[in-house]
């Protein structure tokens, strides 16, 4: 349970600056921030090499070659680690770390976007000012260009949003500083500096297109706000999808956006911006390739699909909800062959953090409390992991859900992830559109994804070429 006591705050706050991060004192802008921290990390990557490079750090068996590559320690991901038992840490803090430490919007309780977006680049929490800077800076960079407008403008409404989103992203490449450098000859220590002015310039302009997209799918007959340079990216995000005045919605969108930024490398989408990247692709073609991963329905679909599910169990038992009733709607699942969606987890063996902060978030909102949905969400999970338990089995997908019984494993996890409450609390706010919801979740990895990006120029990481083999020529070898 995630507490914020003023006691816990200055045990977190003490404890976050003896491990090294403390706020800056002084008023650098991110550009100059990094400009200090490259050459520590440079010289860290260079002594690795050096005195580690035939250090044995695991094995590859058959099973990992055939299944999806799971578990196998093969990248260099710099923003944060995902550990099995204790959930994600970015830059080793915590996410009850970051909600004690990393500033909120003017008037606001939760971390903003631009706060996550300045850990995760340089290790280190900004101050208020340097959060608000950076807000301003991108709120500057937020419209986007005309070409891209008319692109999206013309596309027909039943093309599904995610679909949009890749586009417009693509079609953003246009004006890629990186490109134009490459194309020019810059040398190469000279490339994170352009590649981190396109990562902004992208960060800045997903809310303006994900928004349009919103809008012209969903609610043509609505006008679109303009970007307000007073609001920070997901105030400006909240306000230009029309739900400027719902102060509730806006802060859960800046604590989903910032909780979802970053969650290690080696899921699909985060890892598909990283090969793309090492390619020298620039980041408007490398992170849209990275939302074509993100819209499959093994990765970023699952909050829809646990929304669906708890609506057909809310039609079912109806107003007489009772543990006994929910514990029978989940056997009744799992013997159909189905899984539970919104349980288990690829790499966790523990309750997802990221559930426990939204659900601690829904604790404090009164009307979340009184919802019937959100209701059925907590005592779903105070039950679903018994049942699982004594099931004996969990599904354990590439992401966190899959529809296939084929993916239903030994228990692993019997534990809710995130996607068990994000959607849920979307569609009481009255962001009903399912289809949707992925765009969100697209909006808000670019942080993580993007900041990789910076790291992979920095520190000239190569082409990314694993060793692949035919099933016949893996017999050979393990005949050999």
């Amino acid at each position: 349970m995630i507490c914020r006591s003023s006691l816990l705050a200055k045990s977190v706050a003490r404890s976050i600056s003896n491990s090294g991060f403390r706020r800056l004192a002084s008023t650098k802008s991110l550009k100059e921030t990094l400009q200090e921290v490259i050459p520590v990390k440079q010289e860290q990557l260079k002594k690795l090499k050096a005195e580690h490079s035939q250090a044995v750090v695991g094995e590859v068996k058959v099973e990992n070659i055939l299944g999806g590559m799971r578990g196998l320690k093969a990248m260099l991901w710099e923003a944060s680690v995902l550990d099995p038992n204790e959930g994600i840490r970015f830059h080793g803090m915590t996410i009850p770390d970051c909600q004690q430490v990393l500033p909120p919007a003017p008037g606001g309780k939760e971390m903003t976007a631009e706060s996550m977006l300045w850990l995760l680049l340089t290790g280190k929490v900004p101050t208020p000012d340097q959060s608000h800077q950076l807000s301003a800076e991108l709120a500057e960079k937020g419209e986007l260009p005309h070409f891209v407008t008319q692109l999206i403008d013309s596309l027909p409404k039943t093309l599904h949003p995610m679909t949009q989103l890749g586009m417009g992203v693509a079609a953003l490449n246009h004006d890629s500083k990186f490109q134009a450098a490459y194309e020019r000859g810059i040398k190469k220590p000279e490339y994170w500096t352009y590649t981190l002015e396109d990562c902004l310039n992208l960060i800045a302009k997903l809310p303006a297109l994900a928004a349009r997209i919103y809008r012209n799918v969903y609610h043509p007959e609505r006008s679109l706000e303009s970007v307000d340079k007073n609001l920070d990216l997901v105030g400006n995000y909240s306000n230009m999808l029309g739900f400027g005045q719902n102060e509730h919605l806006t802060e859960y969108l800046r604590l989903y956006i910032a909780l979802h930024g970053d969650h290690e490398g080696g899921n699909a989408s985060a890892h598909t911006a990283h090969l793309v990247g090492s390619t020298l692709s620039d980041p408007y073609i490398s992170y849209s390739a990275a939302l074509f991963a993100l819209a499959g329905p093994l990765h970023g679909l699952a909050n829809q699909e646990v929304l669906r599910w708890q609506m057909a169990m809310q039609k079912e038992i109806g107003d007489n909800i009772t543990h006994e009733n929910i514990k029978d709607y989940l056997w009744k699942t799992l013997r159909s062959g189905q899984v539970v969606p919104g349980y288990g987890h690829g790499v966790l063996r523990n309750p997802d953090p990221r559930f426990v902060a939204l659900q601690e978030f829904c604790k404090t909102r009164p009307e979340l409390q009184a919802s019937p949905i959100i209701q059925l969400v907590q005592q779903t999970a105070e039950i679903a992991p018994d049942v699982l338990k004594e099931h004996g089995k969990v599904c354990v997908p590439v992401c966190n859900w899959s529809n296939s019984a084929d993916a239903i494993l030994k228990t692993k996890n019997p534990y809710p992830n995130v996607d068990a409450t994000s959607g849920c609390v979307l569609y009481h706010y009255g962001l009903t559109e399912f289809k949707y919801y992925t765009v969100i979740f697209g909006v808000s990895r670019a942080l993580g994804a993007l900041t990789q990006l910076v790291w992979a120029r920095a520190l000239g990481l190569p082409l990314e070429r694993p060793k692949s083999y035919s099933m016949d020529a893996l017999q050979k070898l393990i005949k050999n």
